[in-house]
């Protein structure tokens, strides 16, 4: 019997010929299939959704701002305990050196601890609108004193009347950033150009300070991975400063947000943002005369655009070097975890604070770590002594950010950990300057052996130079561990190998 004859026969299925009731079955079989193709990519999407670039997230820290103000006798200093001082992950610190900025001995400290309050050491709590429970002795505000911006010739001049129409009149909905020494506001000015608004707070004249200092440290500089300041506002005891505004938040948010268990920031991000922060500092450091040490380099000073790309920012703490000088004596000024040992205990500074600085960044990325973290053991609280620990014990994969969404090469995280591993030695005049360290970064093979060299030389010249009571015998002794944690890296170069090969 033919082919056509068997399908036209009538099936008990409402009398439908053969045919019908097999077209009809194939039809539901391919709706079927393309039901469960779309419900596989559905679900494929779901899990893939977390690395994709989310809002900004909110890292929810009270930044606490250590100031230093001077007392009359050193009995009316009170003691209380490190925790009470040291809450936060992330604070200010300030501490106790200064010829320069204190000369009269013996010092209070003001924590600044938001909404016009602060604690004082000696004394109670103030409030913004002046009163104090208990008065710090030998205290006293700072005059103001009328900028002299007029013969800048950089710039724009803004009103105070064209900064309240950007941000809609300085509104709570429109600040993209808190700190201790100022709000930042997101603006759009006339032309359609975003701007960030930074109103520095009049703490004891600490406004015409940093208002001068950032003027005069940046107001001429460009370069792409600085943050360009477009202009200022002086009226009446109003100091604002106006900047190029960065869209994508900063480094902090998306190392310590919540972002899922899937960072968005990749190894090739993270890399990226690395070798554009050194570049940053090497122009500061290197491409400028005088040059212009940051004094606060950390991951919330770090903005990020759409693209990843980093600019270094908020230059407040800012000092200038001149040619004729190696290092200039100041009161220590910085961030709790990134401030370098000899900044912190002479309070000599030159560039390589800052160098230090980066090298706990370049950890911070590693790890996904703050640079103290007093939730954590007490072993990994702090995040260099935690690091050089685990390379020691050869556990490199061990220091990766959890969050990452792939491994990098064996090759990659070994760069990035001796890169930070040189930053942080102890001893200052060991650490790499900028310009090698974009050197090391971008270096396909071997970016160390030209390096030790040069760095050799450069320690033994300075070494002559430097002040006796520079090098203590403990930072000779921290040094040697360092070089011992950057032995450990190049041994485990040969068990990583094979693991190598693979990822290429």
């Amino acid at each position: 019997m033919p082919m056509s004859d068997h399908l036209s026969k009538t099936t008990s299925i409402f009398g439908l010929h053969l045919w019908v009731v097999v077209g009809v079955c194939v039809g539901a079989a391919f709706v079927l299939l393309l039901f469960l193709i779309s419900l596989w990519l559905a679900s494929k999407r779901s899990k893939q959704k977390p690395c994709q670039q989310p809002k900004i997230p909110i890292v929810s820290k009270e930044i606490q701002e250590i100031k230093v103000e001077p007392i009359r006798n050193r009995t009316q200093i009170q003691a209380f305990s490190e925790t009470e001082l040291f809450t936060g992950i992330e604070r200010q610190a300030l501490l106790l050196l200064p010829k320069e900025d204190t000369p009269s001995g013996y010092h209070g400290i003001h924590i600044e601890i938001g909404k016009g309050n602060r604690i004082c050491y000696p004394g109670g709590r103030s409030h913004g609108n002046g009163e104090k429970r208990e008065v710090a002795r030998g205290g006293g505000d700072v005059a103001m004193v009328v900028p002299e911006v007029s013969h800048l010739g950089w710039g724009h001049w803004f009103t105070l009347r064209e900064l309240e129409v950007s941000t809609n009149g300085f509104a709570h909905e429109n600040i993209i950033g808190e700190g201790g020494y100022g709000i930042v506001y997101h603006g759009v000015l006339d032309n359609q150009t975003e701007v960030a608004v930074k109103n520095l707070l009049n703490n004891s004249g600490q406004a015409e300070k940093e208002f001068k200092v950032e003027v005069e440290a940046i107001g001429r500089v460009r370069h792409k991975n600085l943050v360009r300041l477009l202009g200022y506002c002086a009226e009446g005891a109003h100091r604002m400063l106006v900047y190029e505004y960065v869209n994508n938040g900063n480094l902090e948010q998306w190392l310590h947000g919540i972002v899922g268990p899937c960072s968005p920031l990749t190894w090739e991000s993270r890399m990226n943002i690395i070798l554009g922060t050194a570049k940053g500092l090497t122009y500061l450091h290197e491409g400028l005369e005088p040059k212009v040490v940051h004094r606060d380099i950390k991951s919330s000073n770090i903005l990020l655009d759409k693209q990843w790309n980093p600019k270094v920012s908020d230059f407040g703490l800012a000092k200038l070097l001149g040619p004729e000088s190696s290092y200039i004596t100041t009161r220590v000024m910085g961030t709790f975890g990134y401030v370098s040992p000899e900044y912190a205990s002479t309070g000599m500074l030159n560039e390589r604070s800052d160098v230090y600085g980066f090298g706990i960044l370049v950890m911070e990325v590693i790890s996904g770590r703050n640079p103290v973290d007093y939730g954590k053991p007490p072993e990994e609280v702090n995040l260099v002594r935690w690091l050089k620990m685990m390379v020691k014990n050869r556990n490199l994969e061990g220091v990766l950010d959890p969050n990452l969404p792939e491994k990098p090469t064996a090759r990659a995280l070994k760069r990035a950990l001796l890169v930070a591993l040189r930053c942080v030695d102890p001893n200052a005049q060991k650490r790499p300057k900028m310009g090698h360290v974009v050197h090391m970064l971008e270096a396909e093979e071997s970016p160390f052996k030209d390096y030790d060299q040069r760095a050799r030389r450069e320690t033994e010249r300075a070494h002559d130079n430097s002040p006796k009571d520079g090098l203590t015998d403990k930072q000779v002794t921290e040094s040697g561990d360092a070089s011992r944690s950057e032995r450990a890296v190049h041994a485990n170069d040969a068990r990583w190998q094979p693991q190598e090969h693979q990822g290429d």
